[in-house]
């Protein structure tokens, strides 16, 4: 049973004594443990709603290749299958992405049938949710993978101490786990009495996704010792090759430039050696002519191998910058990473002789493009992609430029053979951008979407929720609302509107 308190409003919460507002602060925070416990159950009971076998149509016991719904393990061995689609229609009533849903379902699962002793204590208000989740979170993606047996392991120790373990102790009981249970061949050349050295802790990231507003990335790494010390030197050698150049830039930011000048020199030394790899083991009759300009002994020219690096960014500015101007200066839109851009970034990348700077006509948004074919041009994907911006299913943030493009409403493929007008053409109002997933749960699934307006969307969900979605998110809309205006899509012809979901009533169209 979830319960639903009512608590005291902003100008209640203004006439309270300090002891009060620690006793409510203290009250609040219990609250908001229970619900994230309860949370946690329905997301597991959710699970149990959906299992594999409910994604079978009637006499059938496979699926065939293709974008159809499959079985979806999240979590670790001994947890049951889900059906794939169901996360989305999670996701989607709690605000958050099919992603975050996914692992909010895995978590639940890994915790109710791997980790039960530290199910139990989140439920006994002994541990907080969200420090179980972190434990699951491990158990679920340990390289190698946790065994049943070696994950009941991992529970009884975390759950000895009332889950308050740091990622640190975690990560040894883990690799304690592995080592007990004989889960990964031991290296000869390592310590067999240090169980931690069962768990290769090196790892380079670098967070794409955080992208600050100087125009940088947090990148974090662990390396071997040998490895660690010939990049630090790399980067001495290279701040110090900077400082003589008359940089007078911190030692820090010559750092950081160094560790890319040094990317971009290993980039064309890889190039170079391909190269001259390939021209020794395909080329048996390599000129000798040196006076040609190439390579005598790999038949490379060296001026022709192409540039260490290409970054691909795409930046919108608007053509005049008054009133655009924040106080960094000039900003645009930067959308790798969705983040914003400064004019004066993209001046002082575009003074580097080594940039190469492709600027495209502007493409008008508002006129309607259209083809009698069903492949998208390109002109009319780089107008959707520019219109969407991100794959327009309710709360996914995937940029659209790597999202498909998806017919709203089907393209029939056989209607010009037999004489019928095109249901679904491909046209601007039309198309619209999703990611792999959503583009197959749209086909494959129960859930319906319209284009209400240019690049503004109206879902229905297989159990009748419903969300409208644009370039600026997602927002509910709730029954009692009533029915919104539907501004038509297009200006050209209506066409048919597509099959409602079996089950789901929707509204006749104005």
């Amino acid at each position: 049973m979830i319960e639903v308190l009512a608590g005291p409003g902003a100008s209640e919460v203004e006439d309270l004594t300090a002891r009060d507002l620690l006793a409510l602060a203290r009250d609040r925070k219990a609250t908001e443990d229970r619900a994230a416990a309860d949370l946690l159950t329905i997301a597991a009971q959710w699970a149990d709603l959906h299992p594999p076998e409910s994604i079978h149509d009637a006499a059938v016991f496979s699926i065939p290749a293709g974008g159809r719904e499959h079985e979806e393990p999240i979590a670790g061995e001994g947890c049951p299958l889900v059906a794939e689609f169901c996360v989305a229609e999670l996701g989607s009533v709690l605000g958050i992405s099919t992603t975050a849903a996914k692992k909010l379902i895995g978590h639940a699962l890994e915790l109710r049938h791997r980790l039960p002793r530290l199910w139990a204590q989140v439920h006994a208000g002994a541990v907080p949710a969200w420090r179980a989740r972190l434990v699951a979170e491990t158990t679920i993606h340990s390289c190698p993978s946790l065994t049943r047996e070696a994950a009941a392991f991992v529970d009884a120790q975390v759950a000895a101490v009332a889950g308050k373990v740091g990622s640190a102790q975690l990560d040894r009981l883990v690799a304690e786990a592995i080592k007990r249970f004989d889960l990964a061949v031991p290296d000869p050349t390592e310590d067999p009495e240090d169980g931690w050295l069962y768990v290769d802790p090196r790892h380079a990231s670098i967070d794409t996704q955080d992208v600050h507003y100087a125009g940088t990335m947090r990148m974090e790494a662990e390396l071997g010792i040998a490895d660690a010390l010939d990049v630090d030197r790399a980067l001495v050698h290279g701040a110090a090759t900077l400082k003589a150049l008359g940089s007078t830039e911190s030692l820090n930011v010559r750092r950081a430039k160094a560790l890319g000048d040094l990317a971009r020199t290993q980039t064309a030394l890889d190039l170079h050696t391909r190269g001259s790899t390939a021209a020794k083991s395909t080329d048996t009759s390599t000129d000798t002519d040196t006076g040609t300009g190439t390579d005598s002994d790999t038949g490379t020219d060296p001026q022709r191998l192409p540039a260490a690096r290409e970054v691909v960014l795409h930046v919108h500015f608007a053509a005049n910058l008054d009133g655009l101007s924040t106080v960094f200066g000039p900003t645009g839109r930067l959308e790798e990473g969705q983040r914003l851009v400064l004019l004066d970034q993209i001046k002082s990348w575009c003074a580097d002789t080594r940039t190469k700077v492709t600027i495209k006509p502007v493409i008008d948004l508002n006129t309607d493009l259209a083809t009698e074919a069903y492949a998208v041009p390109d002109k009319l994907r780089e107008q959707v992609i520019l219109r969407d911006r991100t794959c327009v299913f309710p709360w996914c943030t995937r940029p659209a430029r790597r999202a498909d493009i998806d017919h709203v409403i089907p393209h029939d493929p056989d209607a010009a053979a037999e004489g019928r007008e095109q249901p679904g053409p491909t046209a601007t109002w039309n198309l619209a951008c999703l990611c792999r997933f959503h583009h197959r749960l749209k086909t494959h699934s129960a859930w319906r979407y319209e284009m209400v307006a240019p690049g503004t969307y109206e879902w229905t969900s297989p159990h009748g929720h419903r969300y409208r979605r644009d370039h600026t998110g997602t927002e509910r809309i709730e029954p009692e609302r009533g029915l919104v205006t539907r501004a038509r899509a297009h200006s050209s012809t209506s066409a048919p509107h597509p099959p409602d979901p079996p089950g789901i009533p929707r509204p006749r169209r104005p």
